[in-house]
């Protein structure tokens, strides 16, 4: 049995709704890939708020934000001060995130990793992470502000928006 792994960004979306789309997609773990946990817009999508609610509302929360956050520390991860996806991606931190979610989809689990931005192109949970996923073989699904679906395949098929300057490679 293989999992599902989906994606998500909160700045869209109250609590409750998010929580109810991603149960509706039989998630069960609700992955925080921000560097910095914290939303003064939305103070229901703090890693606070967030490990208080899990239980109520019916979903693990598991904060990845250190192996798979967009912004890390590392001073090795940057190139003329943007960070470098190249570089990241080869960091040992970074691929142990990645395994940790692909052994949680060969074990069945449905994960959804969690962000701020509400368009999945414009996020590095897409650039980096997603890219990083499906080439290791895993199909990984974006929720749209929306409500809808779309594969990571798909969503790079469309134009680039790049409208964070993020390096697309």
């Amino acid at each position: 049995m293989t999992g599902r792994i989906f994606t998500i960004g909160h700045g869209t979306w109250t609590l409750d709704g998010l929580v109810e789309k991603i149960r509706g997609m039989g998630v069960s773990h609700l992955l925080d890939v921000r560097t910095s946990p914290y939303s003064a817009h939305q103070p229901e999508f703090t890693r606070l708020a967030l490990e208080k609610a899990a239980d109520r509302k019916g979903y693990v929360y598991v904060y990845m934000g250190e192996q798979l956050g967009g912004r890390p520390p590392h001073a090795d991860c940057y190139t003329d001060g943007k960070v470098d996806y190249g570089k990241l991606r080869q960091k040992d931190f970074f691929k142990r995130g990645i395994e940790r979610i692909l052994e949680s989809q060969q074990s069945g689990i449905n994960v959804c990793l969690m962000c701020a931005e509400g368009q999945p192109k414009d996020c590095h949970r897409t650039q980096l992470v997603s890219r990083a996923l499906t080439d290791a073989g895993a199909i990984v699904e974006h929720f749209l502000p929306d409500g809808r679906t779309i594969t990571q395949a798909l969503l790079l098929a469309e134009p680039p928006s790049n409208q964070l300057g993020l390096p697309l490679a």
